[in-house]
């Protein structure tokens, strides 16, 4: 085989090992066993779905006295709601109802997982919430990799706003930084275009952000307030990285901020510019 042909081939297989092991990479799944007890300092609920497909969904639902709404928390990759469901107490503190769920492959849920199913499992869910408060006291927020299952959902339905914490400007956009050299348009089964959904959200959109973070960094959130600059409203938490937001009091303001001030859901949508 002639260098140009070794060349070739050694494409050809990087290609085909990303395709089949993407899954595994990018969410990093923990599986936990059906028996397995949640255990956390608040009061919660566990909650099962049987979707039409055969799919399951397992979550976690906290709950406060008098509510103000709650909060359906689309989580990052990696792991499970075993670990996440600790970030339940930022938002019970601040007086919200807390759901958060497994994707399928992950912790207690089950069943095939594609963009597709992402989508509409967590648009299932969505109206089973819709069901247990008025859809005005639901607010979508979306971590990470969340980000963009939350923008999607948020495009399809009127909640009361849409908070995206760490959001990339489209998951194809993100992997794309890495992986520039791979045709990833055919190889990528998961291309969440945030940036395209922002055209068909109607609520209020916040975004909070570390302007230290590598991962995925603070320049895609500002890429897509102008996309939507009368609907995006940036909150910067100037010292955070990617995983560490939670842990600076600069993150909990801005959210107690966007949960309880009524008033920055009135104003009008173009003055909703970045607070910086």
């Amino acid at each position: 085989m002639t260098a140009t042909g070794l060349i070739a081939m050694s494409y050809f297989l990087l290609c085909v090992i990303f395709y089949f092991t993407q899954d595994l990479y990018f969410f990093r799944p923990e599986t936990l066993p059906k028996s397995f007890q949640y255990r956390y300092p608040f009061p919660f609920e566990e909650v099962h779905f049987d979707m039409e497909d055969g799919g399951y969904i397992n979550g976690l639902h906290f709950k406060v006295p008098n509510a103000r709404g709650v909060v359906y928390y689309l989580k990052g990759n990696s792991r499970s709601v075993k670990g996440w469901g600790k970030f339940a107490r930022d938002f019970v503190s601040k007086g919200y109802d807390f759901f958060m769920v497994d994707y399928r492959g992950m912790g207690k849920s089950s069943g095939k997982r594609t963009e597709a199913t992402l989508f509409n499992d967590a648009q299932h869910i969505y109206q089973w919430l819709k069901s247990q408060y008025c859809e005005e006291r639901v607010v979508l927020y979306g971590r990470s990799l969340g980000s963009g299952i939350a923008a999607r959902i948020a495009s399809w339905n009127e909640p009361k706003m849409l908070i995206l914490d760490s959001p990339f400007f489209s998951f194809l956009y993100q992997v794309h930084r890495y992986g520039f050299f791979l045709p990833l348009v055919w190889l990528l089964k998961y291309k969440m275009r945030t940036d395209q959904f922002l055209r068909n959200i109607h609520c209020p959109v916040f975004i909070v952000h570390g302007k230290k973070d590598r991962l995925i960094p603070f320049s895609q959130s500002r890429m897509l307030q102008q996309k939507a600059p009368g609907k995006v409203r940036i909150f910067p938490v100037e010292e955070a990285g990617h995983n560490n937001l939670p842990a600076f009091a600069e993150y909990h303001e801005w959210l107690y901020d966007i949960l309880n001030d009524e008033s920055l859901l009135e104003q009008h949508p173009g003055e909703l510019q970045s607070v910086e």
